[in-house]
C-alpha cells in the first residue's frame, strides 16, 4: 500500500493543503463544544456574566467589600476600579454607560479597569467571599442594630460555610452575586445576557463556517488527488504492460490485467477519498477530544471514554482478522469471472454451433456464485460493525447522562460542561467510526495495491542493454539464424533446436511444416517477442540483443497470424505506423494488399469506420488491411505469419505478385500452410518438431525431401506440382 501511496508525490501541494485544512477543521471542531458550554453555563445559567468580578460596582457595595477584605486586598481591589461621576465623556465612562444601559450622569459608580486575564483571576479570588456576602445579605440574619463587630462575626460564620462548598457551586454562587450587584444598581441584566448569547453564537457561526468551507475544499481536493493517483497508476500499469514480453503476458492473464487496471485502482481511489481524514483528522480529533475532556471539563467521566475506545478497537480488530482472508480471495474471484465472461463472449459462435450454451451458463454461474458468496460473507461481517459501534456509542451516551446527571445534581458538574463532554465524546467516537470505515476498505484496497504493485514491479524479461550497437548498413535486410534454440518459460523441452538459415534481401524465404512444428515461434523470435535461449539471431549483421527493441522493430513489417485491427477508420489502420503518411502511400499499400476492391465499395471509402477488433469486416478483409498496414510502413524486412490463409487463391496470387514488385530489395519471410503460397519462394525451410528437416527451392524439396513432398501432395496433385 505504501508503495502505491508514494505516487501522491505528484500531488504534493494538494496533499499539503488538504493536511493543513484538516488540521484547521479539527481545531474548529474541537473549539465548538467549549462555546456550547459557555452559552449554557455563562449565557443561560449565569446570565452572560463570565466571572466573579463585577464590571460596574456602586459606592455602597465597594465600601462593604473593603470591610469584608483585608486592608491589603481592599487597597488592591479599590485600585482596580475607576470612579465615574458627572458628565460621561471618557472611554471608560462610555463603556460604563453602554454596559449599564441607562444614563448615570448624576450617580456615583465605579467601573473595572482594563486588566489582563491573570490579574482578573487573581482579583476574582480576593473578591469571591465579599461578593457572595453582598449577594446573600438578605438571607443572612444580621440585626439592624448590630455593631460592625457583630456583623463581621456573623459574616465569618457564613464564610466558613461557603469555604466548605464545592468550587463549582462557589463559582456559580459568586457569579450570581455579581448579578445581584448589577440588579441593585438597576443595570439591565437581560441585555447583558442577550448580548453575550448573541456574540458567542456569532462566534460559533463563524467557526462553523470555517469548518464547512474547509470540509468542502477537503472533499474537492481529495477527489482531485484520488483521481490523479488513479490516472497515474493506470498509466504506470499500461506503460509496463506495453513493454511486457510474451512471457509476462502469459503470467498475467488478459482478464487479470483488465481487473487490475480498473477495479483494483478504483478500490484505492475510494480508499484515498477518506484516507486523509483517517490519517490526519481522526487522530487529532480523538487525541484532542480526550485532552479537552481532561482539561476543559470534569475528568471524573473520562473512564467512559477509555471504555468506549477499548470496545471500539476490539470490534474493529476482530472483524479485520475475520474478513481479511476473504478480501484476498474476492479479487481472485473477480479475475475468474472476467476471464470466464471474456472467453464465453469471444467464443459465442463456437458455443452456439455445438449447442453448449447450458454448459457455459453453468461455468459462468459457478464463477458468479463464488464471487457472490465471498461478497455476502464480507458484507455480512462488515454490516455488523456499524450497529455494534452505534450500540457502543449510545451506551456511552447513557453512561454519561447517568453519571453526569448525578454530578450536576450534586453541584460537582455544570450542565454546560456535561453537554461539552457529550460533544467531545461524540467526536472521539466518530473518529473511531472513521477508523472503522477505513478498516472496511483497507483490506480490499491493500490486496488491490499488492496486485497493482505486482504488475508495476515486474521487470520485462526482454530489455535493452545499456550499451547498444547500430545496424551495419552494408548488410541491410540480412537475417541470420545461428544455432538458434528456444524453450518457453518453465517448459521442460526445447521448442526449437539448432535452427540455421539466412534470409537475404531481394529474396523470399518461406517456412512450412506441420501444425506445432514451431513455424510461428521462429518468426516471433526476429522482432524479439521472445528471446532465444540458445544461439543468436543477426539482423543487418548485428545480434538483435545488441540493438534497441525500437530500432529493431522499426525496420520490420510484421503481419500476425490473426489479423488485428483497431477501432477507428480504414485510413487510421493503414496509417498506423505513421499518422502523417501521405494518402498516395496509403492507397498504394491498399492496392498491393488487394484491399481497394472492398474499400472502394464502402460508402465512405478510406473513412469507413472499423469497429473494435475489426468485427465489422470479414476475415479476408481484415488480413488484407493488416498486410496493407505493414506494406505502408515500407520496412527492410517483411514477416508474414500465415497471413494469407483467409485469402482465396486468386487474391493470394495477385497480392504476392504485387508485393514482389514493391519489395524488390526487401527481405520477405513467409510462414505458410498452403504450398501454392510458397511455390515461387527463393528458399523454403521445412520444420518438423522444432528442427529443420529440409531447405531449398520447391523443385529441390519435391525431389529430395519426403516430408515436404507429403505436405505438397496433400494439397496439390502431381500434375499441379509439375509432374513430379
Amino acid at each position: 500500500m505504501f508503495k502505491v501511496l508514494k505516487n501522491l508525490k505528484y500531488s504534493f501541494w494538494s496533499v499539503l493543503i488538504i493536511v493543513l485544512l484538516l488540521v484547521l477543521q479539527s481545531q474548529t471542531d474541537l473549539a465548538l463544544p467549549e462555546y456550547t458550554s459557555k452559552i449554557v453555563n455563562v449565557g443561560i445559567q449565569s446570565g452572560g456574566i463570565e466571572d466573579g468580578v463585577p464590571e460596574v460596582i456602586g459606592t455602597e457595595q465597594l465600601e462593604l467589600i473593603e470591610i469584608l477584605c483585608s486592608s491589603e486586598d481592599s487597597t488592591q481591589i479599590k485600585n482596580n476600579y475607576i470612579k465615574v461621576t458627572g458628565n460621561l465623556s471618557s472611554k471608560e465612562e462610555n463603556n460604563a454607560k453602554e454596559l449599564l444601559g441607562k444614563d448615570y450622569a448624576n450617580k456615583e459608580i465605579y467601573i473595572l479597569k482594563d486588566i489582563s486575564k491573570e490579574e482578573r483571576e487573581e482579583l476574582a479570588k480576593k473578591m469571591e467571599f465579599p461578593v457572595l456576602a453582598i449577594a446573600s445579605m438578605d438571607n443572612v440574619e444580621i440585626p439592624k442594630t448590630a455593631s460592625q463587630e457583630q456583623m463581621m462575626q456573623t459574616l465569618q460564620q457564613y464564610k466558613a460555610q461557603v469555604e466548605n462548598l464545592d468550587n463549582s457551586i462557589k463559582e456559580q454562587a459568586t457569579i450570581a452575586g455579581v448579578k445581584t450587584i448589577y440588579k441593585k444598581l438597576d443595570i439591565d441584566t437581560d441585555k447583558i445576557q442577550n448580548r453575550y448569547i448573541f456574540m458567542t453564537g456569532l462566534q460559533m457561526l463563524g467557526i462553523a463556517s470555517i469548518t464547512m468551507i474547509s470540509a468542502v475544499l477537503i472533499m474537492l481536493l481529495s477527489a482531485k488527488v484520488a483521481a490523479k493517483l488513479g490516472k497515474t497508476l493506470r498509466e504506470k500499469v499500461f506503460k509496463k504492460v506495453i513493454n511486457f514480453s510474451n512471457k509476462e503476458l502469459r503470467e498475467f492473464s488478459t482478464a487479470s490485467l483488465i481487473t487490475r487496471s480498473t477495479n483494483d485502482i478504483q478500490q484505492i481511489q475510494q480508499l484515498l477519498a477518506i484516507l486523509f481524514r483517517v490519517v490526519v483528522y481522526a487522530p487529532i480529533m480523538a487525541i484532542g477530544g480526550f485532552i479537552k475532556v481532561l482539561t476543559s471539563t470534569d475528568n471524573a467521566l473520562a473512564w467512559i471514554i477509555a471504555v468506549v475506545i477499548i470496545a471500539t478497537l476490539f470490534v474493529v480488530a476482530t472483524l479485520f482478522i475475520i474478513v481479511m482472508p476473504k478480501f484476498k480471495k474476492l479479487q481472485t474471484y473477480i479475475d475468474n469471472l472476467n476471464g470466464v465472461a471474456r472467453e464465453i463472449l469471444t467464443g459465442l459462435p463456437v458455443i452456439r454451433a455445438f449447442n453448449k450454451e447450458k454448459r457455459e451458463e453453468n461455468r459462468f454461474d459457478k464463477a458468479n456464485t463464488d464471487l457472490k458468496k465471498a461478497n455476502i460473507f464480507v458484507n455480512r461481517a462488515m454490516s455488523l460493525m456499524m450497529p455494534l459501534l452505534i450500540f457502543i456509542m449510545n451506551s456511552a451516551m447513557i453512561l454519561v447522562i447517568w453519571f453526569g446527571g448525578h454530578s450536576v445534581d450534586e453541584g460537582i458538574l455544570q450542565v454546560g460542561d456535561m453537554m461539552a463532554f457529550i460533544q467531545y465524546m461524540m467526536q472521539i467516537v466518530m473518529s473511531f467510526l472513521m477508523i472503522s470505515m477505513i478498516s472496511i476498505m483497507l483490506p480490499r484496497a491493500s490486496v488491490s495495491a499488492k496486485r497493482i504493485n505486482e504488475v508495476i514491479e515486474t521487470e520485462p524479461d526482454i530489455q535493452d542493454k545499456k550499451e547498444l550497437k547500430n545496424f551495419d548498413p552494408s548488410k541491410k535486410g540480412l537475417v541470420e539464424f545461428k544455432n538458434v534454440s528456444f524453450r518457453y518459460p518453465d517448459a521442460d523441452a526445447e521448442i526449437l533446436e539448432d535452427i540455421n538459415f539466412v534470409a537475404e534481401p531481394g529474396k523470399t524465404t518461406a517456412i512450412i511444416g506441420s501444425t506445432g512444428s514451431g513455424k510461428s515461434t521462429v518468426v516471433n523470435l526476429i522482432p524479439r517477442f521472445y528471446d532465444v535461449t540458445g544461439g543468436s539471431i543477426l539482423v543487418d549483421g548485428v545480434n538483435i540483443k545488441d540493438v534497441s527493441q525500437k530500432a529493431l522493430r522499426n525496420i520490420i513489417g510484421f503481419v500476425p497470424q490473426k489479423g488485428i485491427l483497431f477501432s477507428g477508420t480504414v485510413e487510421s489502420n493503414i496509417k498506423y505506423s505513421d499518422e502523417n503518411m501521405s494518402d498516395e502511400v496509403m492507397q498504394e499499400a491498399a492496392e498491393i494488399a488487394q484491399a481497394t476492391e472492398f474499400i472502394d465499395n464502402k460508402e465512405k471509402h478510406y473513412q469507413e469506420e472499423i469497429a473494435q477488433g475489426g468485427t465489422n469486416v470479414s476475415g479476408g478483409q481484415k488480413q488484407r488491411l493488416s498486410i496493407a498496414r505493414a506494406i505502408a510502413k515500407n520496412p527492410e524486412i517483411y514477416i508474414f505469419d500465415d497471413s494469407f490463409s483467409a485469402l482465396d487463391f486468386k487474391t493470394d496470387s495477385k497480392l504476392r505478385e504485387a508485393l514482389k514488385k514493391k519489395a524488390k530489395n526487401k527481405t520477405i519471410i513467409i510462414v505458410a500452410q498452403r504450398i501454392s503460397t510458397i511455390l515461387n519462394a527463393d528458399q523454403i525451410i521445412v520444420l518438423e518438431e522444432g528442427k529443420i528437416v529440409g531447405k531449398g527451392t520447391h523443385q529441390e524439396l519435391i525431389k529430395n525431401n519426403e516430408i515436404y513432398k507429403q505436405i505438397a501432395l496433400s494439397q496439390l496433385s502431381e500434375e499441379e506440382l509439375g509432374g513430379e
